[in-house]
């Protein structure tokens, strides 16, 4: 299955239709299959080759869809580059993908300079910063250039690299064929995706979450609206104006949307589908999200960058099971593990293995970049090995109980920091948490808070630890509660918890 196919007959089909909308410009599926026809063909006449690493370096706008589209009907594969990174992260992945080429916005040309250290051409958008490369506007101006005849074995679409919250990141290498099973045909399957959706991008282009919207809009011929950078009202307010059908979120995203819905509801009046992911949705967070928006269908589920949705947890079950990330989706295969590899019962805690077939053919990744012994640790017999924690119960719903990584040993006994955040969390001067494992003399590790407090709030380390005591078996609550006023994360969003270790003093 091939991107270019998909493009071409929306091109034939419904080639007049808006694809995509960002602020006030648009693009068509014809004008967007035609444009990435040439960006394709003038990157191999500049010698682009079927496997070649092309990066992108651009803010949310049309021309990054077209770039991309553009760079796999080349054969070359994406390496789509989050502008929210540090100039050392940048240069990171520039270096172990080998890029070949990078489509810069020239705007961001100074940042981009900084993080090549190897000398990578540009091809720059929106004029040349007064330095070499060559010009997206007149790539797509080419129209004799040629397309190349991309061998069938190339599948390889794209480069994401993984958020690297403990150790530097790596890049899962995914196909064409990852994202037209799982955006395309398992979206419209399972969560009643269709050409006539609208669907809003909040997040940046870079991001995972907003490829698979792109799927949706290859595979399926849906309308993606991007917002420039995430901001509640203008949120709220291009709900409105283009008519918005599906929207993703997270639930931090949640919380910040639900004074803008409950000031206007009106805005969300035409919006369908909610979709939820990341980190666990608080009951009674979901709880008053749905009561504001009583009309809509809101599916939470969980997923990764190497295997794609996994399990998902239907709108009807989102109160009665708010605990579970839902049901694994038929066609997958999921086994839970103990540490020899053995299966555990229903009920108990394993770690999650996942299969869909052939790496890189169905959900499953191809595999990591330059990481072989990442790949022989990850893939076992087309199993990915999560490094999460989970437990079915006697129906078959899915509980997270935490990372491998993340689980604290302590005096022999397992200790998983998501159910003691958890506890902590519902205490009403918390705004936020994060526990990790820490050094004990006696215990081999001991278990360690850091709080965000909310502003005003005065609870202290000894209330915090009673309050564990209260709900959770004494040898988990934390030895100490340390309070700070944010937690590190990285450009996803994800707390860097290996920081928090580091950073940790008994005093």
């Amino acid at each position: 299955m091939r991107f270019s196919s998909f493009l071409a007959a929306h091109a034939q089909r419904i080639g007049s239709k808006v694809a995509l909308i960002c602020q006030n410009e648009e693009l068509t599926f014809g004008e967007l299959h035609r444009f990435s026809d040439r960006v394709g063909a003038s990157l191999a006449s500049l010698g682009i080759k079927p496997g070649d690493r092309v990066a992108l370096y651009l803010p949310n706008c049309l021309e990054f869809a077209v770039c991309f589209f553009g760079i796999v009907k080349a054969g070359a594969v994406a390496v789509p580059i989050n502008m929210r990174l540090a100039t050392p992260e940048v240069a990171f992945q520039l270096e172990d993908t080998r890029a070949v080429a990078a489509f810069v916005d020239a705007s961001f040309a100074e940042g981009f300079d900084k993080a090549d250290r190897i000398g990578i051409p540009r091809i720059w958008l929106g004029g040349s910063p007064d330095r070499p490369g060559h010009s997206y506007e007149a790539m797509i101006r080419n129209i004799d250039a040629l397309l190349p005849e991309v061998p069938i074995e190339q599948d390889e679409c794209m480069i994401s690299y993984t958020s690297g919250t403990t150790g530097k990141p790596k890049g899962a290498v995914l196909t064409q064929s990852n994202y037209i099973v799982m955006n395309g045909y398992l979206n419209a399957l399972y969560w009643g995706f269709s050409g006539d959706d609208r669907i809003l991008i909040t997040t940046p282009l870079a991001h995972r979450i907003a490829f698979a919207r792109m799927g949706n809009l290859l595979v399926l011929g849906a309308t993606l609206v991007v917002l420039p950078k995430f901001d509640p009202m203008e949120l709220s307010s291009t709900l409105r104006e283009r008519s918005i059908t599906v929207l993703g979120i997270v639930p931090t995203v949640a919380r910040l949307l639900l004074p803008e819905i409950e000031r206007a509801p009106e805005n969300f009046r035409n919006l369908k589908r909610v979709l939820a992911t990341g980190e666990a949705f608080p009951v009674e967070l979901k709880a008053r999200f749905l009561a504001a928006l009583p009309g809509i269908s809101l599916f939470s589920f969980y997923s990764m960058t190497e295997a794609g949705v996994v399990a998902l947890l239907r709108p009807e079950e989102q109160i009665s099971h708010a605990a579970s990330v839902g049901r694994v989706l038929p066609g997958l295969e999921v086994k839970l593990v103990d540490e020899r590899g053995n299966p555990v019962p229903t009920g108990e805690v394993g770690e999650i293995r996942v299969r869909s077939g052939e790496p890189g053919r169905f959900l499953t990744m191809k595999g990591y970049l330059n990481r072989p012994e990442a790949n022989a640790e990850s893939l076992r017999n087309g199993w990915f090995v999560t490094g999460d924690m989970g437990r079915f119960d006697e129906d078959g719903y899915l509980y997270i109980v935490d990372r491998k990584k993340d689980m604290i040993l302590s005096g022999g006994y397992n200790i998983y920091s998501r159910e003691v955040e958890n506890v902590i969390a519902a205490h009403p001067d918390v705004a936020r948490v994060a526990v990790v494992g820490v050094p004990d003399e006696v215990f081999g590790e001991a278990v360690a808070a850091f709080v965000v407090r909310h502003a005003g709030a005065t609870v202290t380390e000894n209330e915090l630890i009673s309050w564990c005591r209260e709900q959770i078996a004494s040898y988990k609550k934390p030895k100490y509660v340390r309070f700070v006023e944010e937690l590190p994360e990285n450009h996803t969003g994800k707390v860097m918890k290996k920081i928090l270790a580091s950073s940790f003093s008994k005093s």
